[in-house]
């Protein structure tokens, strides 16, 4: 295989010569050159570089994907369409997630194979081609055989050390475009503590910069991205690479963290239903962190990924208004912090076969974010109880800065005084309004009103009309226990489970609040809630469980479940 690279390189060299021109690679181990004259004081290539890749996008479970191909994890093969689909949506960079060990021959060589390495040359050049700025790493190899290295210590390090041989060697006169990235969320097993792990990684990332540097060819100067421990943002995570920055003293790295948020708001669970101030704190808190010990200090940061942890189930598992605003105020702080974001899209957000997004609102509110601040409220929905007569109802905005323009029903421009009114903060919609609104009296959302601001994006109202939930009597097993539900126009937000003592029943015992997704599961188009096998595991033998369903409405249903051997009962109340 000619490397495409190659090729570009050798005909470049050959035009230099035929001007008249001297052209000399960087000798291994040269000393790398600084800022050109001109850039900005204070300002090094690299945080320049680093600032033009905002924002960042992954093309992940395809390439990095550990099956037969790029498409055994359900994601279509990549064209060069996708790729510049995804350039039109506004990303400026794309990480490449690329996992090689089953493309790999046997020790000593480990050779990739030739036509892997080649599809892969190929996508990055396409992103290249596009104008992305391109991050291709080594990506799950890291839980599947560099996690050994506590204690296959040669064998590891000589297949890291053959890999990232190969893929500089084929990527030597890629364009600085490109960036390497040293390994995916590292962690090692069987090493004797923290102190041996920092050790380890250490010495991966400085294998990792010395071949690439000695590979000469544009690999000279290219930025190389290092990443702590599990990508953790944690103070000692971060404290442990800026040694490692320390000892290599070269100002073409980069440092990468993720942040997948606040864990119990992320998977929804212990209640953490709704983005509070404890999972703004922990976003502010962590960036912070890492702007103080990266930023500050003149290192640039990619968050390599970022996104929440209970997407991996299902995007519905947070509330659609609350992970909305996780993402608006993420987006901006990530800017105010001159952190460089790349979010993780395994396939659940732009689809790649119909080329759009799946949730249109999600990617505009992020989109926004990248450039000013919208204006959110302290939830997207309004329940309205059916055959009652409605009530006032408010909702508090959070302005940032901004201004309610109107609010918009459809072509309709609702009236200010009339069907609704603002004073400070607090927006109202009169109960005349909220009963025209509703007014078929059909279940589930009647209305949605655009909330527009003088900047920013609208925040979608949605009016719903509902009733209190009714859940049927059911018998299972304890792989699977389906309980009918006529959800009546109204939305699961959580579930609690304890025994009759009082104590905490299900897994996570040490919250009543159970794991949207992973202990209950709603399904409105089928009418039912699933507690699966996982849920089963630590429920007692004929110990009766109160299972408590809170809805968004504020209703709540209790449920009670008897499990006996393998056999479950549930009723209701």
């Amino acid at each position: 295989m000619k490397s495409r690279f190659r090729a570009f390189s050798t005909a470049l060299t050959a035009l230099a010569v035929f001007l008249g021109l001297a052209v000399l690679p960087p000798a291994a181990g040269a000393a790398v050159p600084g800022p050109a004259a001109g850039d900005p004081v204070g300002t090094t290539a690299a945080e320049e570089v680093v600032a033009a890749m905002q924002p960042g996008w992954n093309l992940g479970n395809t390439l990095d994907a550990t099956g037969e191909d790029e498409t055994s994890w359900g994601n279509p093969r990549v064209t060069r369409e996708q790729l510049r689909s995804i350039r039109a949506q506004g990303f400026e960079s794309i990480r490449i997630p690329v996992t090689w060990s089953r493309h790999q021959g046997p020790a000593p060589s480990y050779t990739i194979d030739p036509a892997y390495l080649e599809r892969v040359e190929e996508v990055v050049g396409w992103a290249l081609d596009e104008g992305f700025h391109v991050l291709i790493n080594v990506h799950h190899d890291s839980w599947q055989w560099v996690h050994h290295l506590p204690t296959q210590y040669d064998t590891v390090l000589a297949r890291y050390t053959a890999t990232w041989t190969q893929i500089a060697e084929t990527f030597r006169d890629a364009p600085p475009e490109l960036l390497f990235e040293s390994i995916n969320e590292p962690f090692f097993e069987g090493s004797s503590g923290e102190a041996q792990d920092a050790e380890l990684l250490h010495e991966l990332n400085s294998t990792f910069h010395t071949l690439v540097r000695g590979s000469g060819g544009d690999n000279a100067t290219r930025l190389l991205v290092l990443s702590t421990l599990h990508a953790s943002p944690e103070q000692a995570r971060m404290d442990e690479l800026l040694d490692t920055f320390s000892v290599l003293d070269d100002p073409h790295l980069v440092a990468t963290v993720h942040f997948y948020g606040y864990w119990p708001f992320s998977v929804n669970v212990a209640g953490h239903t709704r983005f509070d101030a404890a999972t703004q704190q922990d976003l502010v808190d962590t960036f912070d962190r890492v702007h103080d010990t990266f930023v500050a200090e003149g290192i640039p940061v990619i968050i390599g990924e970022y996104g929440l942890l209970g997407f991996d189930r299902n995007t519905d598992t947070i509330q659609q208004g609350e992970k909305l605003k996780f993402f608006e105020y993420l987006g901006n702080y990530a800017r105010e912090k001159q952190l460089t974001t790349m979010l993780w899209d395994n396939g659940q957000h732009f689809n790649r076969t119909a080329l759009r997004w799946n949730d249109p609102s999600l990617y505009r509110q992020i989109k926004s974010s990248w450039t000013v601040p919208s204006s959110t409220a302290s939830s997207d929905q309004i329940f309205v109880r059916r055959s009652g007569t409605p009530s006032d109802a408010t909702l508090t905005l959070n302005l940032n800065g901004n201004r309610l323009t109107s609010l918009v029903n459809g072509s309709e421009r609702l009236v200010r005084g009339r069907d609704y009114t603002v004073r400070g903060d607090r927006l109202t919609l009169t109960a005349a309004t909220l009963a025209r609104l509703t007014a078929s009296q059909e279940y589930g959302v009647n209305a949605v009103l655009s909330a527009r601001f003088s900047r920013g994006v609208p925040w979608d109202i949605h009016v719903l009309t509902h009733e209190t939930p009714v859940l049927e009597g059911a018998t299972g097993t304890t792989d699977s226990l389906v309980i009918p539900t006529a959800f009546r126009g109204d939305q699961l937000a959580t579930m609690e489970a304890v025994y009759a003592d009082g104590t905490n029943a299900g897994p996570h015992d040490w919250t009543s609040y159970k794991e949207f997704g992973a202990a209950f599961a709603p399904d409105y188009a089928a009418g039912e809630i699933t507690l699966p096998s996982a849920f089963f595991q630590n429920i007692r033998d004929n110990d009766p469980v109160t299972l408590t369903f809170h809805f968004w409405s504020g209703e709540t249903v209790t449920y009670t479940l008897t499990r006996t051997g393998t056999t479950v009962t549930g009723i209701p109340g």
